[in-house]
């Protein structure tokens, strides 16, 4: 249902079940009472009441003195914006803050989950410094297209290896047969991502900035790129 999956991005930002319910309500209805809430929703009156007094407390909710206390949603654009402001602020503080790590990881990790993987490759293409490499269908390029013409855009050499024509200036393409559910990531020969993606939680990469690792799959991504090369030669 639509409100199911409203009430499930909702609570990414913070919100109970109860409270993105009753923000839902509140937006549909106008100011509300807790007894006007628990009505409409059908929530107990003193869980509505808590419910409530925490949208309030989240920046989700005003309040409205009279004789009952209302309460008003908070439109959503300034909500989330508030709540991504604040992130944005508490993110610095903590990277003020945070001791350093002892060394750089070179072993093997294992990132689990498509929405783990998608995260882990737009942190790879952002944090590039000069270059970054992608091997993935056209469907899985598209995902992260954003992050892909920013990288061109900041004078980072993008190259994509992928199964089908794709119009991103600036970015060097290379058309080739690609396993459905594969992909692979280079960011400045110095850390890889790659394994099965599009599986929801059942996905699975491998990230490393070992070396070996790395030159390993450089290579391998060279020589098919060559090879993509040399057939356009022979056509």
């Amino acid at each position: 249902m639509e409100s199911d999956r409203l009430m499930k991005k909702l609570m990414c930002f913070g919100l109970t079940g109860v409270e993105a319910s009753l923000y839902l309500c509140l937006v549909k209805n106008g100011g509300l009472t807790g007894y006007e809430a628990s009505k409409q929703t059908g929530i107990s009156r003193s869980n509505a009441y808590n419910a409530l007094a925490g949208l309030a407390d989240k920046g989700a909710a005003y309040t409205e003195e009279g004789t009952a206390v209302r309460y008003h949603a908070v439109d959503v654009d300034e909500f989330c914006s508030n709540k991504i402001r604040m992130l944005e602020e508490l993110k610095e503080e903590l990277n003020a803050s945070m001791p350093k790590p002892k060394s750089e990881v070179e072993g093997y990790l294992t990132i689990e989950g498509d929405a783990h993987i998608q995260n882990k490759v737009k942190n790879m293409i952002e944090g590039a410094r000069q270059r970054v490499y992608l091997s993935m269908t056209k469907q899985y390029v598209r995902m992260f297209e954003k992050e892909i013409k920013q990288a061109v855009l900041d004078g980072k050499k993008v190259v994509i290896l992928t199964d089908a024509p794709l119009d991103f200036s600036g970015a060097i393409l290379y058309q080739t047969r690609q396993k459905e559910r594969q992909i692979g990531v280079i960011a400045d020969s110095s850390h890889v991502l790659t394994g099965e993606f599009g599986k929801g939680e059942d996905s699975a990469c491998l990230y490393s900035g070992q070396p070996n690792f790395v030159q390993v799959f450089k290579d391998s991504m060279h020589n098919e790129i060559e090879l993509i090369r040399l057939m356009k030669g022979e056509s």
